[in-house]
């Protein structure tokens, strides 16, 4: 027998004992009277006793779970989650970067965990990702960092990642675009904190930039020796045109 079925039996059940018994005799709620007991759907007869009914019966009998503090479905968003299933622990995510300039390694850094970003960890990613010829920190996109995430997730990598450009204050940008020849964009996301030269050792630029076009969460342009990324519009250049 369903648990539906089960349930119907056990409604009509008590209500035929209920109706024998005067309400005030009876030391439980009034339940309404049937006045045709076939000419009711399973549907609305559960729906017109139900709330007689859960005064009834036994908590455990209804499902109810004392180690969860609930009934054993709750209805989120128009779906039925049993929440005595197994309590998935929300994943952390963390990145280690190598930069180029300065040396500097941070390793394994969790910049997320139990579903919010850690403010520690991002100051430490900013501060990796300074400006290295002025010094200057920015705090850097964390959309950018999840972006990062994900490549190194779906290659597979093990190594950190080399930090070839990330955060350009508008004076570096500039010194570069005008004195330097690099055909840095004058509106460049490098100086949003939106933006990071990379490359990984053991894996191809041309792999590198082909995840990161597949992920379609920004800007990607692949040069000799790194690749750019961003979290601009999406659009490929250099030689991922």
């Amino acid at each position: 027998m369903t648990f539906g079925r089960y349930a119907l039996h056990m409604l009509k059940k008590t209500l035929y004992r209920l109706t024998r018994v005067p309400a005030q005799d009876s030391g439980v709620l009034s339940v309404p009277q049937l006045t045709n007991e076939k000419s009711l759907s399973r549907r609305s007869f559960l729906k017109s006793t139900g709330t007689s009914f859960l005064s009834l019966a036994p908590l455990s009998w209804m499902g109810f779970s004392g180690k969860f503090g609930g009934f054993l479905g709750e209805e989120i968003g128009g779906e039925i989650i049993p929440s005595d299933l197994p309590v998935i622990q929300k994943g952390q995510k963390s990145l280690s970067f190598y930069n180029v300039h300065t040396g500097e390694f941070l390793k394994k850094c969790v910049f997320w965990a139990d579903g919010k970003f850690d403010p520690v960890a991002l100051k430490n990613v900013d501060r990796l990702f300074r400006d290295h010829r002025t010094d200057k920190v920015h705090s850097i996109d964390y959309r950018l960092l999840n972006l990062l995430h994900n490549i190194a997730q779906k290659l597979g990598a093990q190594k950190p990642i080399h930090l070839v450009s990330g955060y350009r204050c508008l004076e570096t940008n500039n010194r570069l675009r005008l004195n330097e020849g690099y055909g840095v964009a004058k509106h460049s996301q490098h100086t949003l904190g939106r933006a990071a030269d990379i490359y990984i050792e053991g894996y191809s630029l041309r792999k590198i930039g082909q995840i990161a076009l597949n992920l379609k969460s920004g800007g990607v342009g692949r040069y000799d020796s790194f690749v750019h990324v961003d979290t601009g519009r999406i659009r490929r250049w250099g030689r991922m045109a």
